[in-house]
């Protein structure tokens, strides 16, 4: 059995569950090692398995109407923690409110969001006065702690692979988190690296949290998360999550990725029913094959594979989507949320 690193959880997400803005609270649902997940609160699902909301699978975390109702019906929460990725990352007041009911409850509360609770003074005394934590995920480290780009990646010997996206909210996390897996599966020592809080939040060990740093340090802490899990695990391979997409008007992430945790293949994660980049409407996301060629000019380095996001298709579609895209790009596609990781890891063992 894993071990939880943190303890027992609560994850609010009213009314983004199974919407991209849910996409923190997705990625505790599916795995998580910092917590053991309670339930989800979100009433527009209460009542149902959260599995079986979001994946089709049922894993037992139930769904709850509200806070109160979950902390009445589950048994040794020790966390609140915030499962809401909104556009911006600002606190709703409805989630404000809650934020207070569960330090009012004696719970630690975890936050990803911009809006950081250690610049709210009535919510900081009121955790002092209940003895509970408050961790602001996103919050810069000093910089005295972070680390400049130094050219110590080239030292990293290992099979590096960065799982890229054609927009923001795509799955590129739990894409790299189902490699990581499936690569330990198949008998080798694998590294996730995370660039999120919910990454963090999930319990990657060697991470950063890439769209609250200081720019000049982003190349430096990526660096220093991948040549850290080199050093310290001697990983046959490290998996580099993604942030946005080369593209994207608001979110465009990944050249940091490329230039500086030098990914000697890139995986990237698609969703072929997203006709506009997620959030804008009227900029529409360019081909496939654009995507492809834009990133292997950045990096000199092959795209290896297309992982599917089968979001707005049905289940009977995903075999001819890929075929579809495989004919097109010449690069095996796959959903390894729906069908698993075992032929996209069969492709990255001949790498290694």
């Amino acid at each position: 059995m894993t071990k939880i690193i943190d303890g027992n959880a609560l994850v609010y997400c009213e009314g983004a569950f199974n919407t991209p803005n849910g996409k923190t609270a997705h990625g505790l649902v599916r795995f998580t090692e910092r917590y053991k997940v309670l339930g989800v609160i979100d009433s527009r699902y209460a009542g149902q398995d959260a599995g079986e909301v979001l994946d089709g699978k049922k894993n037992g975390i139930p769904v709850f109407a509200s806070f109160l109702e979950a902390l009445d019906q589950t048994d040794g929460a020790k966390y609140f923690v915030m499962g809401l990725a909104p556009d911006g990352g600002r606190l709703p007041d409805a989630a404000r409110a809650d934020v207070h009911a569960a330090v009012k409850k004696r719970l630690n509360v975890d936050s990803g969001l911009h809006d950081f609770m250690y610049k709210d003074a009535e919510l900081v005394a009121l955790a002092k006065t209940n003895g509970v934590k408050l961790r602001d995920i996103r919050r810069t480290p000093e910089r005295e702690e972070l680390h400049f780009f130094s050219g110590k990646i080239e030292e990293v010997s290992c099979l590096k692979l960065a799982v890229l996206g054609t927009d923001s909210a795509v799955g590129k996390r739990t894409t790299a988190w189902i490699i990581v897996h499936g690569l330990r599966q198949a008998g080798k020592k694998a590294e996730m690296i995370g660039t999120g809080q919910t990454g963090w939040m999930q319990g990657a060990k060697y991470s950063m949290v890439m769209d609250s740093l200081i720019n000049d340090f982003v190349s430096g802490e990526i660096e220093h998360a991948v040549h850290s899990a080199w050093k310290n695990e001697q990983p046959d391979a490290i998996v580099i999550e993604g942030q946005g997409s080369l593209m994207n008007p608001a979110y465009p992430g990944g050249f940091e990725i490329l230039a500086a945790g030098r990914p000697d293949f890139v995986i990237l994660q698609h969703a072929p029913r997203r006709l506009e980049y997620d959030g804008f409407p009227g900029y529409p996301i360019q081909p496939i094959r654009e995507q492809i060629a834009a990133i292997e000019m950045i990096s000199g380095k092959k795209v290896l594979a297309i992982t599917l996001n089968h979001e707005d298709m049905d289940k009977a579609d995903i075999a001819s989507e890929c075929a579809k895209i495989t004919a097109e790009t010449g690069l095996l596609c796959t959903d390894v949320l729906q069908d698993g990781p075992e032929a996209l890891v069969s492709l990255i063992m001949q790498q290694l």
